[in-house]
């Protein structure tokens, strides 16, 4: 079939080209209309304890958590006459704004200490923004402006949850810009270093466009069936940029190989889609797979990425199969024109054989042991670390230090006593009679007070430490108690994303209840949640992975090992990779290479499960084009060293500059100023790197070496069935003898065979 689409597109090659150009427009048009269509939430998952919580203190009591903090600094001291009467104007002034409520102030709610600084320089006005996340966005860019500087003669920083995803927010767009207008350029640049040809160099890019645009499409699409993440946006710039790059290359690459050797140009092109056109179907459902599996984790927000990807990797293999054959129609001969004077030796070069490559693939297969003993130590090494990383939520910390909401955050925490914002929220349902109830949660609050991270509990019976009570109800304390519930506030000695917050609630929970029901929430407990989701969801997601990787990967080789040899090696080079993020951005090492960031002693929770989806897809990609020639090799009757050293040599070129291109177009993100954006420009380049240079270089031909025949055994039920079922690449033309030999053996492998 793909044979016959490689003739139409040769022979319709105006046709195909005008529909692309038609469908570019219309999704283009589309597109048009998609920011406003995407959603900047999808990080929660409602329904979790902390969830409920939550919901029962807003509908119960209005008690909802501050998102928003006007930090006011004064040199005058905020108990000074003039301060106070700004501030009380201020607090009035933010409270009348529409779509904030719960607003108070140290002016406002009789001087409390907690919303005074240390210093007395600063107080704190807070407040909440209702509505969903989208709503709650839009309200503060409008307020951000207007509450941030000299406001009402003081000297005002806006901080809070809801500005730290603003700012956050913000801040990523702009990065993906910089990022998007610096990596067209570059690999503009080198695909006319790599392929020697202007003309040539376009088709990976004009796929790209395709792919890219029409996915846009698809997307605005899919906005009026259901929620979709802006970060759809930039999965399919750089995904599909990459993959473009990838399938493009091997296409082209390929149809010279083909082309060289003598044949018309459709019976080359045929011959490219029957070996390479296959291999890139098969990649893009490797990667659709990969993708495929962050369905299973239960956050809308990877959903909307997992579409994003799949989108584009469907676009980009459909692209790379009729769009590059069909430009190579029209271009004609001309399609290796255009080259830079100097670059005239290097049209050819792409689809010739790497010696560099099957020399390297013999000296490990002399000493196959050795190599496979210390590269494997190498990348265990690399990933030690990893058995230390710990994940945590996104907060103010993610952010450069100049940003508002890190500046507030810091100061609050360093300067002010209080640390109401973290406290845990503890809800006891339950009917009860009014003085039993105030009692009973005296002595629960009491219980409280003396867990470990615990500094003090605050209810209807008063303030509690170290098991005691410290401070006897007051008129404040009724707010604590309704109709069918109560709920006690713990504060805890760390910050609530901190590990000692996390066990505390861990503890809250482990103990028995008052009466009623029990249902601990605030930001801590919301941590824990998440991540307990998220524990719960990753086995089975990695299984499903896994098993679908090894039936198409046993569908292209035929064999039992060779699938669970590639998944085990690139989830070690994975592992590797883990293991120098925790280094760099757990640790904060390495500032000096990768620019400056916070290093909080943990890990943004989103960065190994976003990276270990991209990363194992590209990843599997080149498995999928290194084992496809190493299979098409050993079904023309060669030996297993020989099969391997000539795959490696035929695609050695084509997979290096492929990844050190997709490496280049995710590696712009290390300019980001958000931690985690970093971190993905240094995790999905350091892992695709090290799949296509270190395990394919070493670790494969080593392995391969090794196992020897055992490489392509299978028991007999699944080679009948790889019989039928399985992959096959047969290329038209018998490859032409290398330096005249009859058989492209090396003499010093054969002797130690």
């Amino acid at each position: 079939m793909l044979g016959k689409l490689a003739g139409f597109a040769l022979r319709r090659h105006r046709l195909v080209l005008v529909t692309a150009l038609v469908a570019v427009i219309v999704a283009g048009a589309a597109a048009a209309g998609l920011m406003g269509r995407l959603t900047n939430g999808g990080w929660q998952v409602p329904g979790s304890e902390s969830d409920k919580a939550a919901t029962i203190l807003q509908t119960q009591y209005e008690n909802s958590e501050p998102n928003l903090v006007l930090l006011v600094d004064d040199e005058r001291g905020v108990d000074h006459a003039e301060v106070a009467e700004a501030g009380a104007r201020l607090t009035d002034r933010f409270a009348a704004e529409s779509g904030v409520g719960d607003v108070t102030s140290y002016w406002a709610a009789g001087r409390q200490a907690a919303l005074k600084s240390e210093d007395g320089h600063k107080a704190l006005i807070v407040g909440r923004v209702e509505g969903d996340f989208d709503a709650r966005q839009k309200r503060v860019k409008e307020l951000a402006d207007e509450y941030s500087g000299e406001v009402g003669g003081l000297h005002v920083t806006l901080g809070g949850e809801e500005q730290m995803w603003n700012e956050n927010l913000t801040q990523a767009a702009d990065d993906a810009a910089l990022a998007e207008a610096l990596v067209f350029p570059i690999v503009l640049a080198l695909l006319v270093i790599v392929f020697g040809s202007l003309v040539t160099a376009l088709l990976p890019l004009s796929v790209a466009i395709v792919c890219i645009t029409l996915s846009m499409g698809l997307f605005w699409l899919l906005t009026f069936a259901m929620d979709l993440s802006n970060f759809v946006l930039n999965t399919a710039t750089f995904v599909g940029l990459g993959l473009a790059i990838d399938y493009s290359l091997l296409i082209v690459s390929r149809f010279r190989e083909e082309h060289g050797r003598g044949v018309d140009r459709e019976t080359a092109l045929r011959n490219t889609l029957n070996t390479a056109g296959r291999t890139v179907v098969f990649s893009a459902v490797c990667v659709v797979v990969t993708l495929s599996a962050l369905f299973a984790v239960p956050f809308p927000f990877f959903a909307s990425m997992a579409l994003g990807g799949i989108g584009t990797t469907v676009f980009a293999a459909l692209a790379a199969i009729t769009l590059v054959p069909a430009m190579i129609g029209m271009f004609g001969k001309r399609v290796d024109t255009l080259h830079l004077p100097f670059m005239k030796g290097r049209v050819r070069e792409i689809s010739a054989e790497s010696e560099f490559w099957r020399r390297q693939s013999y000296r490990v297969m002399k000493r196959p042991a050795l190599v496979s003993v210390l590269v494997l130590g190498f990348l265990v090494l690399l990933g030690l670390p990893a058995l230390d990383m710990k994940l945590r939520l996104q907060d103010e910390q993610v952010l450069p230090p100049s940003a508002g909401s890190a500046r507030v955050a810091k100061i609050v925490n360093e300067e002010f006593s209080t640390k109401q914002a973290q406290a845990l929220k503890v809800v006891v349902e339950g009917d009860a009679p009014a003085a039993d109830r105030t009692e009973a949660l005296g002595a629960y609050a009491a219980k409280l007070s003396t867990l470990p991270h615990a500094e003090r509990v605050d209810g209807p019976a008063g303030s509690y430490q170290d098991g005691r009570r410290v401070g006897p109800p007051t008129a404040a304390s009724t707010q604590f108690t309704g109709e069918t519930s109560s709920y006690l506030l713990v504060i805890p000695e760390k910050d609530a994303l901190a590990a000692p917050s996390e066990q505390l609630v861990r503890d809250v929970r482990a103990l028995p209840a008052p009466y009623g029901k029990v249902l601990v929430g605030g930001p801590s407990a919301t941590s824990v949640d998440t991540f307990d989701k998220l524990t719960d969801a990753l086995p089975l997601a990695i299984g499903l992975l896994a098993a679908s990787m090894f039936v198409l990967l046993f569908l292209l080789t035929g064999s039992v090992l060779l699938p669970i040899k590639a998944i085990a090696l690139t989830l070690l080079s994975l592992t590797a990779t883990f293991g120098v993020l925790v280094y760099i951005f757990q640790d904060g090492h390495l500032k000096w290479l990768v620019g400056d960031f916070t290093a909080t002693g943990a890990t943004i929770w989103t960065v190994p499960v976003i990276l270990f989806a991209m990363a194992f897809g590209l990843s599997m990609d080149y498995q999928v084009f290194i084992m496809s020639r190493i299979k098409e090799e050993h079904d023309r009757g060669k030996d297993n060293a020989t099969a391997v050293a000539d795959a490696l040599a035929r695609t050695g070129r084509v997979v290096t500059y492929a990844a050190v291109m997709i490496s280049l177009v995710c590696a712009v993100w290390v300019t980001s100023k958000i931690g985690y954006m970093k971190a993905f420009g240094v995790g999905i380049p350091l892992a695709i790197l090290m799949d296509a240079l270190i395990v394919r270089g070493a670790l494969l031909p080593a392995f391969m070496k090794l196992l020897g025949d055992a490489n392509w055994w299978a028991p007999g039920p699944m080679r009948r069935l790889h019989d039928r079922f399985g992959l096959r690449e047969e290329s038209g033309t018998p490859p032409a003898p290398r330096d005249g030999a009859a058989a492209p053996k090396d003499p010093e492998v054969s002797v130690r065979t």
